[in-house]
């Protein structure tokens, strides 16, 4: 696995190579703890074969992660001993951190929920938080993967802040810098705005929260403008098969369109990445475990819902068109019907001028500057985000207003419009 690193223009993440990588996330916070090998294998397959990059996951996870013991019977630590690891259960952890980078994918690693730095009794303290980080991170110093710290939780006292930073600290030590590094923060906030200052920071992550009402897309707008500039993931949107707003299916449940709706909204605020997540998987919930919040089927039997498969047409869209100089262009759209809603439309473009995205949730006509796009002859096509399919639109002048009009499709009614410079012969994702 070739290390990553931050982009020229702070706005995304490479390879060490200089190839663009835009962080394509599947959300398994309980993977290491109550997944055995065999389980392990069949989810990271399956997630491979789907085109996802990034496979987060908790160490000491949220469920009863310190008592309740692996599928192998394990325990993480001796007691509550954060310095006393307990090493058949890291072995475990090695196993599946392996496998996952053998399959091509990086491991986003949780070293632990925010509840163990963050609730009494705690578990990491100023005293231990360094010398755990430490040892985490000479283990892990060859892996292929992203520390996110944090956890769920907000900082709300210095005290929080010296604990997260000192693990950070014995982070960089144990794997002498090697990895990137980021904080997973609580709902509707983004990491900016409990370490944006930390020199620590590589990039910010985003939890978008599991809402279908909620303007997000405000959260990507506001990282962009934070100087000094750092690229950003949205880490946690809504969930596929999530009761909406927590409500336990009374306000109905998240959906396919919900997920790829926050994908393709972050994408056009300049987003270096997202992260599916299902509900019934980030639990890795099956019988006879007690279920959080009405998991609607056993997570086996959710692989194959249909948002995750649609996730890899997202990824090829954006690498289709040179990567590293999007940039957020809504600004660009005339009269469109915007709202703080699910049917806010989004846009960006190349900084050059050579291309321009503009995701339509609910299949609306939309009237664009032209003079956006900086060419004579503009090439339009329609992408569809649910199939990955493309529909030529054929070639319009350039330098004027025009208005285009996504077809119907009766499987559903959001498309990205794709205006390119003709000259540029850009392919089709």
């Amino acid at each position: 696995m070739e290390k990553l690193k931050i982009s020229p223009n702070k706005r995304h993440l490479l390879t060490e190579s200089n190839k663009p990588f835009f962080y394509l996330g599947e959300t398994a916070w309980e993977l290491f703890h109550r997944c055995d090998r065999e389980e392990a294998d069949l989810f990271l397959k399956d997630r491979a074969s789907k085109g996802f990059n990034v496979i987060q996951s908790v160490a000491l996870a949220e469920i009863d992660g310190i008592n309740t013991p692996n599928s192998y019977g394990h325990q993480p630590l001796v007691g509550h001993d954060a310095l006393k690891p307990v090493e058949a259960y890291w072995q475990h952890v090695d196993w599946i951190v392996n496998r996952t980078n053998e399959l091509g994918m990086y491991v986003g690693f949780l070293p632990t929920w925010g509840d163990k730095w963050c609730n009494e009794p705690l578990i990491f303290t100023l005293d231990n938080a360094r010398k755990y980080g430490e040892w985490l991170g000479k283990r892990y110093k060859n892996a292929g993967l992203i520390w996110i710290l944090g956890g769920d939780r907000r900082i709300s006292k210095d005290s929080q802040s010296d604990v997260i930073r000192a693990m950070a600290e014995g982070l960089r030590a144990g794997d002498d810098h090697g990895h990137l590094m980021t904080f997973h923060p609580p709902g509707n906030t983004s990491s900016s705005k409990y370490v944006h200052c930390e020199s620590w920071v590589d990039f910010h992550m985003q939890q978008t929260g599991h809402y279908r009402d909620r303007a997000s897309w405000q959260l990507a707008e506001f990282d962009w403008d934070l100087l000094p500039h750092r690229p950003f993931v949205n880490g946690e949107p809504p969930y596929e098969a999530h009761p909406n707003n927590f409500a336990g299916g009374d306000q109905g449940w998240l959906d396919q369109a919900d997920v790829r709706r926050e994908l393709y909204w972050s994408i056009c605020g300049g987003s270096a990445g997202f992260t599916y997540g299902c509900h019934a998987i980030w639990q890795m919930w099956q019988p006879p475990r007690n279920p959080i919040n009405g998991p609607r089927a056993p997570w086996k039997d959710s692989l194959s819902l249909p948002g995750a498969g649609q996730m890899q047409h997202g990824l090829k869209l954006v690498m289709s068109r040179p990567f590293a100089e999007r940039e957020p262009a809504s600004h660009l759209i005339i009269k469109s019907p915007h709202s703080t809603g699910p049917d806010t439309i989004r846009s960006c473009r190349g900084a050059d001028g050579s291309w321009m995205l503009i995701y339509c949730p609910n299949c609306q006509r939309v009237k664009v500057d032209l003079k956006a796009i900086k060419s004579e002859k503009v090439k339009v096509t329609y992408f569809n985000p649910r199939t990955g399919a493309s529909i030529d639109g054929g070639v319009t002048e350039g330098n004027r207003e025009e208005s285009f009009q996504p077809p119907f499709d009766p499987e559903g009614r959001d498309w990205v419009i794709i205006l390119d410079d003709s000259s540029k012969n850009y392919s089709n994702p």
